[in-house]
């Protein structure tokens, strides 16, 4: 399958994995309003392909994921400027259903810290540095960084980056709960590969269930979470992919999952 040509992004797959990768390195990745209007184009096709299981975000150089909006851009802005353009894409970008892994190197600052927090899971490179550095230009996060932050390190560690534009370790980070691993410099993009792989191999309809039940528990209730986790469980019982996921496990072989 030959992939559609993007300006500001680059798109591959790895088996069942597919790659996304920001590509405007000399700009250190910087987040134009078309670059995530592709990106949201380009998960969203990846979405919709039955031969994806599961996808990886990154950013092209070594330098940085997304160092965050592009200020030029912006900074001419009006009010209802950035109400009717600015923001559809992020929210397209939420609503991918297939598991999304971050592979962040160098900074994640601004709209790259919050790109990253749009993921499932992160895996960074020990050089990689998080941040929503918005108060030292007299705004705020405004695509969710106040509120994943929040929710992921709580309130008074959030506050202090949040009020004072202060960069964070990745191994603070992976501390605090916000990255799954820390890597070598330079390895975030292949073990954030090795792990899609693993999860591209389980049956299809039970990962967009399980992301669909974890996010519920961020967006809900106790009651109603674990109301929307025991439907999608029963829902499950009507695939053909948990009678062989079941089946494999009593004959001691590998499952082979099909997405019915």
């Amino acid at each position: 399958m030959t992939e559609k040509e993007y300006e500001y992004i680059l798109v591959e797959r790895d088996e069942r994995v597919g790659i996304v990768t920001l590509n405007r390195p000399k700009e250190l990745n910087a987040l134009r309003t078309d670059l995530v209007s592709e990106v949201a184009t380009a998960l969203e096709e990846f979405d919709r392909d039955e031969a994806i299981g599961c996808i990886v975000l990154t950013g092209a150089g070594d330098r940085a994921f997304a160092a965050g909006a592009d200020i030029k851009e912006m900074s001419d802005k009006s009010p209802i400027d950035m109400l009717q353009g600015g923001f559809a894409a992020w929210l397209r970008i939420r609503n991918i259903q297939k598991p999304m892994i971050a592979a962040v190197g160098g900074y994640a600052l601004g709209g790259g810290c919050e790109l990253a927090m749009h993921c499932d899971m992160i895996v960074a490179s020990e050089n990689a540095r998080f941040g929503q550095p918005e108060i030292l230009l007299g705004i705020i996060p405004g695509a969710g960084g106040t509120q994943r932050l929040a929710r992921t390190l709580g309130k008074f560690r959030t506050m202090e980056i949040v009020l004072t534009g202060a960069q964070v370790s990745a191994e603070e980070m992976h501390a605090l709960g916000l990255v799954n691993r820390v890597v070598p410099k330079g390895e975030h993009l292949t073990e954030a590969v090795k792990l899609a792989k693993i999860v591209a191999a389980q049956a299809p309809v039970a990962l967009r269930l399980a992301k669909d039940a974890v996010n519920a528990a961020f967006e809900t209730t106790l009651d109603q979470g674990l109301e929307i986790e025991r439907k999608n469980f029963f829902l499950l019982f009507a695939t053909e992919d948990m009678r062989e996921g079941m089946q494999a496990f009593i004959e001691k072989r590998k499952a082979e999952f099909k997405g019915r």
